[in-house]
């Protein structure tokens, strides 16, 4: 599948809302309570992204990939929060999420790279990123694209839920 990756716009909101929410409730099932994944709302989503997308001096980032039926895909990137224990000046994949009925087709990746890319242009040395530790599927995907667990982990509530990310590192 060819895409193309471009800056992402206003007019993507929803677009990207859309993959975001429908991406959750296809990786993280079985993994987040359920009662959370069915409580996720595009519309909800949204209204949360036009207000991070519009805030003043945000140093984060936003790509699209876009495909034949608009975008298919969407990272957020920039530098690493609460700062780092890790090598030189990181930057940090906040998230990264390709329509489920397009996953495994490259879209990802391509998006990762680019984002590299990009933080390497800042001047980041190294990417970290989260993921929810029994999410083989996204971990497999990091490992292979270079990083590895630097073993630090932090633990997140879903609905009464205590589920634990492990932290991924990689040199850029």
């Amino acid at each position: 599948m060819t895409v193309h990756v471009r800056e992402m716009a206003e007019a993507d909101i929803e677009a990207v809302s859309a993959i975001r929410v429908r991406g959750w409730q296809a990786a993280y099932a079985g993994i987040v309570p359920r009662t959370y994944l069915d409580a996720m709302t595009v519309d909800a989503d949204a209204a949360r992204r036009r207000e991070w997308f519009s805030r003043p001096g945000r140093e984060s980032q936003d790509l699209v990939a876009l495909g034949e039926r608009g975008p298919v895909g969407w990272i957020c990137f920039g530098p690493v929060r609460g700062g780092t224990d890790g090598p030189g000046r990181a930057g940090e994949v906040y998230a990264l999420y390709v329509a489920p009925d397009l996953t495994g087709r490259g879209i990802g990746r391509g998006l990762l790279d680019e984002a590299h890319a990009r933080m390497g242009g800042r001047g980041f040395e190294a990417s970290a990123l989260w993921v929810l530790r029994d999410n083989g599927r996204a971990r497999r995907f990091y490992e292979r694209a270079g990083y590895h667990v630097d073993g630090a982990a932090q633990e997140d509530v879903y609905d009464g839920v205590t589920l634990t990310e492990v932290r991924y590192t990689r040199a850029l």
